[in-house]
Parts: structure tokens; C-alpha cells; sequence
């Protein structure tokens, strides 16, 4: 079992002939991923090879999909033409889509994201500005390393993708259902409590991994999300705790106002409805370590 994918997911590459969707294309194929195909509409009816693997190339998403079955789609798009994208691949209606862009415009993202739920939320978007979505042993999309774990029972949601790295390499012994980057933008369309419930609800994950980082109220509303509905043992790790007030640090919707958004009112909030939160990475993972042995 996995949340959002699976062994049995089937991928398509929206921009597979760029030079990213061609890099991470082969990638995901050399890591065991079903992708069936991509989409490049002036390249439609011509063939990309990725890892000695031919695909298809299609005008659409609604193209492939008719084509392929394909299930889920991956961006690599460029952000001027990530809304068009999106927006084309929640008119064909694919299950999931998985944008990795960065630097899109946070209207652009406002308006897919709104563009889904007008539409009756019949795709799951995650991103932008993400690393994507890894099940060890079943399927990987995005830009997640697939070395660097193994399959297990932790269930990992993440603002940050390099942190998503360390935390996955740093509990590889104990191994990950699934590991969801859902982007560090001011707006992004999968959010911790998303995933916290999907986790929550996925009978092969024991335990859960939050990282958090400086900005906004999402682990403020997680917190009371977990208090209310998490019965799983969840730990949680926020980045920014040195971080200057006022001050953009890496994710677009990483920076502190006034008394809201720090890394320690993060922490309290969390811990307060007990939520067990390392102050480093490292500390994160032997809490994480503490919970798996019990």
C-alpha cells in the first residue's frame, strides 16, 4: 500500500522532450517507474527514447491518457506555461498531477488551484515547486533520489525537498511507505493535512514524519488537524529557527511577520497537542527511531 502512488501507477511527462523532462524521465524509468508516455504539442507522433525506453509523445494529456491509461502526470514545464499545463491536466480529468516547476507565479497558482475545485477536485495537485512523490519499491515521480531509502512503514510530508532527502537517508534502515514533497510556495495544492490524513487512513504506515519550515500557519492548522483526527504517532521537525525576522529564506513562503510564522511558535503548537519536534534534522530522526523500536 501507498498514498497517491503505487505500483500500479501509470506516468506520463508533461514536457518529456525538454531537457528536465528527459533527465528525470529516464531517471524515474531507471528507478522502476511505469511512464508510458509524455506530452509536447508541437513534438505530438514522435518517439523519445529515455533509458532505452521508446515513448510515445502526445499533443494532450487527454491524448495520452486515452492512449496509455496513464494515471498520473508529472510537470516539467516551464513556469510561463505551468497554468496552461495544470489547467489542461485537470480538464482531462488524470487523477494526479504532480507539478515540479518552480518560480511559478503564486496568481497562476491560485487560479489552478481554483481552477481544480470549480471543477469539483477531480485532480489531486501537488506543487508547485516540489520534488514529488516517492512509494520505495513501487513508483517515483518527480525529482526524489531513489536510492536513498528503502520501502518500510514511516509516511514522510515535507515543505522542503533537500530536507526530504536527508530524512529519508537518515531513517533508510527503518524505510518509507510513501515520501510526499508538497512544495514551500505561499500556495500549493496538497497540504500537511492532506497527507496526514492519507497516512492516517493507509494501513501499512506506523508513524509519520512532518517538516515544517518558517511562514505562514500550516503547522499551526496541522497541529489542531492532528489534535482532532491523528491517532498515528506523528514527529515533526521545522526549519528556521535561527532565521531573521522579515526576511525571505529559500521558499517563497518562508519568511517570518512579526510574531507569526516562527519556528518556535510552530514548535509549541505541536508539541502542545503532542507532537514530539527535534530541533535538527538529526534529532527528528531519533525521535522518529525512539517511536519505531517502541
Amino acid at each position: 500500500m501507498a498514498i497517491f502512488l503505487t505500483a500500479d501507477s501509470r506516468i506520463i511527462v508533461q514536457g518529456i522532450t525538454g531537457s528536465e523532462g528527459r533527465k528525470h524521465g529516464a531517471r524515474m524509468i531507471a528507478a522502476g517507474t511505469n511512464v508510458v508516455g509524455g506530452t509536447n504539442p508541437r513534438k505530438a507522433g514522435q518517439t523519445v527514447d529515455l533509458a532505452d525506453t521508446e515513448l510515445p509523445v502526445f499533443a494532450t494529456v487527454g491524448d495520452a491518457m486515452a492512449a496509455t491509461g496513464a494515471d498520473v502526470s508529472v510537470v516539467f514545464v516551464p513556469e510561463t506555461g505551468t497554468k496552461a499545463a495544470v489547467i489542461e491536466a485537470i480538464d482531462a480529468a488524470i487523477p494526479l498531477v504532480i507539478v515540479i516547476t518552480e518560480g511559478v507565479p503564486v496568481h497562476d497558482t491560485a487560479q489552478f488551484w481554483a481552477y481544480a475545485g470549480a471543477t469539483g477536485n477531480g485532480t489531486r495537485i501537488v506543487g508547485p515547486n516540489c520534488p514529488g512523490v516517492a512509494s520505495p519499491g513501487k513508483s517515483n515521480a518527480g525529482i526524489i533520489p531513489a536510492d536513498i531509502t528503502s520501502e518500510g512503514r514511516i509516511g514522510l510530508v515535507s515543505k522542503s525537498g533537500t530536507l526530504t532527502y536527508q530524512m529519508m537517508y537518515e531513517l533508510r534502515d527503518i524505510g518509507f511507505s510513501t515520501a510526499v514533497g508538497i512544495g514551500g510556495d505561499p500556495i500549493i495544492g496538497t497540504t500537511h493535512i492532506d497527507c496526514l490524513q492519507a497516512f492516517q487512513d493507509d494501513q501499512e504506515t506506523d508513524a509519520i514524519v512532518m517538516i515544517g519550515e518558517i511562514g505562514g500557519d500550516a503547522e499551526e492548522r496541522a497541529a489542531a488537524y492532528i489534535e482532532r483526527n491523528i491517532s498515528k504517532p506523528v514527529v515533526a521537525y521545522v526549519a528556521g529557527f535561527t532565521a531573521p525576522e522579515g526576511k525571505t529564506m529559500g521558499h517563497a513562503g518562508a519568511i517570518i511577520s512579526g510574531s507569526a510564522g516562527t519556528a518556535q511558535a510552530k514548535k509549541d503548537a505541536l508539541e502542545k497537542v503532542g507532537v514530539r519536534v527535534g530541533r535538527t534534522p538529526s534529532e527528528t530522526a531519533r525521535l522518529v527511531r525512539d517511536i519505531m523500536r517502541g
